[in-house]
């Protein structure tokens, strides 16, 4: 293949929903603003479903210019790389799950981040009972059959989608980078840490907090491990980059293990749009509700409003929007939309 075949080849990307704009106006007509918190703290986090500045769940978010003249919405992408400089549509995909922070009141955009779930090869392909793909021993499902007929076993791939309540990941965006593995390549997940065995430098990663669901053996050298004083420990998330095409007998060997927020993690106080799927829920008496998104506890009270459904539809996988406070590690829903 020449080069300039094999380039067009690389960079392959297509996001898996192309998502309807949802306007969270309460039947208002007007503009939705995004929830802003003490301090000025507001924090929105879900799947891009457009530019102009930048589009999600529902909401034009204003970035660089379109918020002032010379301003610069700070832009970090897979590792905390500072892409500020570029602009949104070269730094950020259709699809890509990003957690954006935003002033109070409005909707300028002051930072974004992006983090993938996963980057690696294509170790199977399953078409049923659900398109699926397997990538360093983790489950994405594919809802364009296109896209999964395209991605051939081996290549590389990079994953952004949201949690569901088995472990396995639902992606939103999956990008072809490459073929196959090129010599030396580094590889990463990102997730929490459960059942960790400081005796035998191991533990396992997932996509869930308590460590439910698909689950992956890591091993890692005392040098692998940065900006952990104390080691690995349950309930932290971290991102693990190694070497590995798939897991061996011995799960994953890593590289480097390094702590990183999880996006379902808040400063207190902060008003709080999450996007994500329903990984447990509990109906409790009185119709007070609770439940977990991606494991972070949501809670509601007589006041919640909710759209799009009842509070006997939220189930685990249902895919919903909650806007709350963060308060004491609980989101407290002020509203909740079914998307």
């Amino acid at each position: 293949m020449n080069p300039a075949g094999r380039i067009r080849w690389l960079r392959i990307r297509i996001p898996l929903l192309l998502l309807t704009f949802l306007s969270l106006s309460c039947g208002t007509g007007g503009s939705d603003f995004a929830g802003g918190g003490t301090g000025g703290t507001g924090i929105s986090t879900g799947s891009i479903s457009g530019f102009g500045s930048v589009v999600m769940n529902g909401v034009h978010y204003y970035t660089d210019n379109a918020v002032s003249p010379g301003f610069r919405t700070k832009k970090f992408s897979k590792g905390m790389v500072d892409r500020t400089s570029e602009r949104d549509r070269d730094v950020f995909r259709v699809g890509m799950v990003v957690t954006l922070h935003h002033s109070t009141g409005d909707n300028n955009a002051v930072e974004i981040d992006y983090e993938p779930n996963l980057v690696g090869p294509i170790a199977a392909k399953n078409p049923v009972p659900d398109l699926a793909i397997q990538v360093l021993g983790h489950t994405v499902t594919l809802d364009n059959a296109a896209l999964f007929t395209s991605l051939s076993q081996g290549a590389v791939v990079e994953v952004s989608g949201f949690v569901e309540s088995s472990g396995r990941i639902r992606a939103t965006f999956v990008e072809a980078m490459h073929p196959g593995p090129i010599g030396g390549e580094a590889f990463e997940i990102r997730g929490f840490i459960s059942g960790a065995r400081p005796s035998d430098a191991a533990f396992e990663i997932g996509p869930l907090p308590d460590g439910t669901g698909i689950t992956v053996t890591v091993s890692y050298t005392p040098g692998a491990i940065r900006d952990l004083p104390a080691g690995p420990a349950n309930g932290m998330y971290v991102r693990v980059v190694t070497r590995d095409t798939q897991p061996g007998s011995g799960g994953i060997r890593a590289d480097t293990v390094t702590p990183f927020v999880p996006r379902t993690g808040f400063p207190e106080g902060a008003t709080v749009d999450l996007d994500g799927l329903v990984t447990r829920s509990d109906l409790r008496p009185g119709d007070i509700l609770s439940f977990e998104l991606e494991g972070k506890a949501v809670r509601t009270d007589g006041a919640t409003v909710i759209l799009g459904g009842a509070g006997t539809d939220i189930q685990p996988n249902a895919r919903v929007q909650v806007r709350g406070t963060e308060t004491g590690g609980v989101l407290s829903a002020d509203r909740i939309v079914f998307r």
